[in-house]
């Protein structure tokens, strides 16, 4: 099922106040799970943990990359795919970054309200969890490039997403 765009509204002086939501999909690496708690608490999303994850949440190297930034951040720890599911909001359109996308970032249109779906650095996402996203995109690579840093392409897509939906903090 397909759900609707939410659409962007201005909330002066809120503005990326939890409009845009990061989701995390089993993470294994605690340092590129720090920096994006840390990339969440600078531009005002909430970040979805669903777990298992590859660490312990209390991981130094987690602390280390979040820095004192993890403490601004708002966290939903989520038990399971499942868990993820039946507790978040169904408006919220799951768009899914992957290396086997279809639609280039730069093309995808953004609403208020998205969740971007990161996958596990090792394996990316099962295939069930390609099926439940709105939308599959790309951040189109050089051709002898693989793929870029989990963390790097959950900037590059939440950055894109504050400018189209206007979500910058004013600055």
């Amino acid at each position: 099922m397909r759900v609707p765009i939410i659409p962007a509204i201005p909330r002066p002086g809120l503005l990326g106040i939890y409009d845009l939501r990061l989701a995390l999909f089993e993470p294994d690496i605690p340092q590129n799970a720090g920096a994006l708690l840390r990339l969440a608490a600078c531009l005002g999303a909430e970040v979805d943990l669903i777990e298992p994850c590859g660490f312990l949440f209390d991981d130094r190297r987690l602390r280390r990359a979040a820095l004192d930034y993890a403490a601004l951040v708002a966290v939903r720890r989520h038990a399971s795919w499942g868990a993820f599911l039946a507790e978040r909001d169904p408006r919220s359109r799951l768009v899914l970054l992957t290396t086997g996308g279809t639609i280039p970032l730069y093309r995808f249109r953004f609403a208020a309200g998205d969740t971007l779906l990161l996958g596990r650095e090792s394996a990316g996402v099962p295939p069930f969890v390609h099926d439940a996203a709105f939308a599959r995109i790309v951040i189109p690579l050089q051709p002898a490039a693989r793929s870029l840093n989990v963390a790097l392409a959950g900037a590059l897509a939440l950055g894109e997403a504050l400018r189209q939906t206007g979500g910058f903090a004013p600055g």
